[in-house]
């Protein structure tokens, strides 16, 4: 039972860093997109208007694959408590580092100091 579940996580831990390097490997790509667009349009002497519409998508897929990257990252870190809840925990997938701490979260909140403003 334990050799089956050992062997179903280490596929779906190849599937999830697969899927994490191509996120990353599109973010690359599109960013090399995004920085070639205006040079290239530079070097061309041609108007800023021209290819500022392609600019703009591109901008915007990038700022899609940053969603996307976040919620695989939610996904690791989902999958993370799923090893655990099945007795996996010590068992380590991937690289073999340590993994970075959670970043902290913080929430603002207003603070009245009864004084009016004058």
């Amino acid at each position: 039972m334990l050799k089956q579940r050992r062997m179903a996580a280490q596929q779906v831990a190849d599937s999830l860093f697969e899927s994490e390097a191509a996120i990353d490997a599109a973010i690359t790509a599109v960013a090399k997109l995004a920085g070639v667009m205006p040079a290239v349009r530079a070097d061309a002497n041609l108007s800023a208007l021209i290819g500022q519409g392609a600019l703009e998508r591109a901008i915007q897929a990038m700022s899609e694959l940053g969603s996307a990257r976040r919620a695989i990252v939610e996904t690791h870190k989902e999958l993370s408590i799923a090893q655990r809840d099945l007795g996996l925990g010590a068992v380590a997938f991937g690289t073999g580092e340590e993994k970075p701490p959670a970043a902290p979260t913080a929430t603002l909140a207003v603070v009245e100091t009864g004084r009016q403003a004058a």
